[in-house]
């Protein structure tokens, strides 16, 4: 099994504030339409084009043995059972109550799955078993639910170190935690109504394909139900490569300072790209850090740096609302533009690991240096006067 390791948490132009000039219905309408539109599904959604994506794991049969049961303790502090959701399909992940890589992607996916098979995922439980060792409170499965709009969506399970330890071994999942940083296996495993399990999926570090993910576990899924309910094929499941950042993009503004309503990326424009979710919120203060940011704007304008532009991760948003209901809290105070990746290709692009994520690019697209997690002043100004060298003045 693959293992990914889950990183420590960490003027003369015209412009317009996005907000107050969309309006929040707007924004939230940019949001949902931003970034490199998907093509719709259409007949060829084969064995053939999921099998050409490395992005999606079609899934793993499994040898349908008895699903292992444990007893663990929910976010809202309920004792909970494998055994008593006999009758209904069950998807349980394993999920870091921390996690900024790659465990949002897998909740989001499990959540999109549910949602896309309609009325039939009336008969689907989603469950998590917590997999970090050094936060195994109720209250941390509670902030992660809550963060990523969850909280009543799934139940998010935890307990003494003793009993995690016991159940991460029944299911052979590899949790480990050195110096802060945990590893452990992306697995999702889909357990039969009969409590028998029946295959596992184990999540890419790829923003472009948690909806291609959520469709193959919703069609996985429904597989299962009686009756095997159909599952509408809303998501094309061929590859989405990344975006690269020698190529020419651009991104729909959604709130913050700009001179029009996209960005531009690629050959010809120099940025500072900081890339974040309104999740981020359940390890640091996302408001406080994004208007802190004007102080490096500020310093970049005045030395003619790369000027900073925020891109949201839409693509792992629990709700399109998510973003512009944080843009509407700023009251379009930023001092930049804040762009919208809808389907992750500029993240994947520029070899995004972690949420948030900062990147200084050159105008010939060449990546002057990445940082891992909010790059505080006066370290950040720094860092960049650096990078430019004799050049930044």
């Amino acid at each position: 099994m693959r293992i990914f390791p889950q990183r420590r948490r960490g003027r003369s132009r015209r412009v317009t504030r996005a907000p107050t000039v969309l309006g929040l219905a707007a924004v939230a309408a940019a949001v949902a339409l931003a970034g490199c539109a998907q093509q719709p599904a259409g007949p060829d959604q084969s064995a053939s084009a999921l099998a050409a994506n490395p992005a999606v794991d079609p899934g793993s049969p499994l040898g349908g043995g008895r699903a292992p049961d444990f007893r663990l303790q929910d976010q809202f502090g309920r004792t909970v059972s494998l055994s008593q959701f006999r009758g209904r399909a069950v998807l349980l992940a394993f999920v870091d109550s921390r996690c900024s890589t790659i465990c949002p992607l897998t909740t989001t996916s499990m959540l999109q799955a549910v949602r896309l098979m309609g009325a039939a995922g009336r008969h689907v439980q989603l469950l998590g078993i917590n997999a970090n060792p050094d936060a195994t409170r109720v209250a941390d499965v509670r902030h992660y639910s809550a963060a990523h709009g969850m909280m009543h969506a799934w139940d998010f399970l935890t307990g003494p170190l003793d009993q995690l330890t016991r159940v991460w071994k029944a299911y052979h999942v590899y949790v480990s935690a050195i110096k802060g940083n945990i590893d452990h296996e992306p697995a999702v495993y889909l357990i039969r109504p009969d409590g028998r399990e029946q295959s596992i999926f184990l999540s890419q570090m790829a923003y472009s394909a948690t909806d291609q993910q959520a469709q193959v576990l919703a069609n996985a899924t429904a597989a299962v139900l009686p009756g095997q309910p159909h599952v509408a094929q809303s998501v094309n499941l061929h590859y989405l490569p990344g975006i690269r950042p020698t190529a020419t993009a651009a991104l729909p503004v959604a709130g913050g300072q700009a001179s029009g309503r996209s960005v531009p990326f690629g050959p010809g424009h120099a940025h500072l790209v900081v890339f974040f979710a309104t999740w981020v919120d359940e390890n640091s203060n996302v408001t406080r850090q994004l208007r802190a940011l004007d102080t490096y704007q500020q310093a970049a304008r005045a030395h003619g740096w790369p000027q900073v532009v925020t891109v949201d991760e839409a693509s792992t948003e629990s709700s399109p609302a998510a973003l512009p209901s944080l843009l509407a809290g700023l009251h379009g105070s930023l001092d930049y533009p804040v762009a919208v990746d809808r389907y992750g290709q500029l993240a994947d692009g520029y070899g995004v690991q972690d949420q948030p994520w900062v990147e200084l690019v050159s105008s010939s697209g060449k990546i002057l240096f990445r940082h891992d997690g909010w790059f505080p002043q006066p370290s950040l100004t720094n860092a960049v006067r650096k990078a430019l060298g004799p050049a930044a003045g």
